[in-house]
């Protein structure tokens, strides 16, 4: 069994060169807001949901973006009703969300 049932990073990258960021789309927001809400569901800690800010994940092109392990599930969202919904569709009750999945091929 792993320490956390579902480990959440959202990527908080802001590049200095102009070139297109998750930091630019909301996503300090966004982790914000999933962190209020997994924690208001008392999904938070140990066998439960981390939500941890990473780096650059490389797939700016589909920032904002989210990736879930141990799924290997990747997101993007538009706003807090998107991340309410990953929140309660994947990490509360196990259900991947298929709208917001990043396509496969989306990189940097």
């Amino acid at each position: 069994m792993s320490y956390y049932k579902h480990h959440v990073f959202f990527c908080l990258n802001e590049r200095s060169n102009g070139e297109a960021s998750c930091a630019q789309h909301g996503a300090q927001a966004g982790f914000d807001h999933c962190k209020k809400q997994v924690k208001a569901q008392k999904l938070a800690g140990v066998g439960g949901v981390r939500v941890n800010k990473a780096g650059c994940l490389d797939r700016c092109a589909g920032g904002p973006v989210i990736v879930v392990y141990p799924e290997e599930t990747w997101y993007t969202f538009v706003d807090n009703e998107d991340i309410d919904e990953i929140v309660e569709s994947h990490l509360k009750n196990g259900k991947p969300v298929e709208r917001l999945k990043l396509a496969p091929e989306v990189g940097r």
